[in-house]
């Protein structure tokens, strides 16, 4: 197994993941679809661990597409709407990583689109954790890229029409702090796994100069060695910004 530790040159600092095959992983195991999804959510914590011996500062993870929400079937969306509630549990009252590991949290998305209660809870964690400084992590939820872009550029329009910025003051650092991301580094990397290779919608604008790896392990059975053999082959490539 490749081995690095926080020094090594070239790990990324900020990354994306595409958590993907919860549902397949389920059914090789002749487990319901919404079991897959428990599988998923234990591996998050794992993977969370693996990026702070990294030294990796910035996380974003695709939990739930605003897709998702609209095409899952009712009873799937509610046991993964219980299994985000109770890791919040966990997290609020146990030794939880995102304490060990002291990292901040936030949830990013069209978040009406969730019921009220889990609303309120994630904005227990982000009052829980918004003192911490060694890791930030977005948990996208409720979550589109294009509604992403569609949304920066509503309050945009509105700031514009209320006299309270003009269009010349419009550039790229204006429009990356109207994204639900604000001002969140953008992704040096990019990890889908699960087998399928597009970006279903994730981080669409942030992602323009991005590395990608696919792989098709399913996410519940991803690796420290998968996760450290792509950090590996991140570090041999060239990134040329368009240059």
């Amino acid at each position: 197994m490749l081995k690095f530790n926080s020094k090594n040159f070239g790990v990324p600092q900020s990354l994306g993941i595409i958590m993907d095959g919860n549902r397949r992983f389920a059914k090789e195991i002749m487990k319901k679809p919404w079991k897959g999804h428990k599988y998923g959510v234990a591996k998050a914590r794992e993977v969370l661990d693996w990026c702070h011996e990294l030294g990796i500062k910035y996380i974003t993870i695709y939990a739930l597409s605003l897709e998702n929400i609209n095409s899952r079937p009712k009873i799937e969306l509610k046991k993964i709407f219980n299994y985000f509630e109770k890791e919040i549990d966990a997290l609020m009252t146990g030794d939880h990583v995102v304490h060990r590991t002291e990292t901040k949290v936030r949830f990013i998305g069209r978040k009406k689109a969730l019921p009220q209660r889990l609303r309120e809870r994630m904005e227990d964690v982000e009052k829980e954790t918004k003192n911490y400084k060694n890791h930030l992590l977005n948990i996208a939820v409720a979550y589109g890229g294009q509604q992403e872009i569609i949304d920066a550029c509503r309050e945009i329009s509105i700031k514009v029409s209320e006299g309270l910025l003009k269009t010349s003051q419009i550039d790229e650092t204006l429009f990356k702090e109207s994204l639900y991301t604000d001002g969140f580094r953008y992704p040096d990397l990019i990890i889908r796994t699960g087998g399928e290779k597009r970006l279903s919608n994730f981080l669409l604008w942030q992602a323009a100069y991005s590395e990608l790896n696919f792989t098709d392990i399913k996410w519940p059975e991803f690796s420290k060695e998968d996760f450290l053999n792509i950090i590996g082959n991140y570090r041999k490539r060239e990134r040329r910004f368009g240059k």
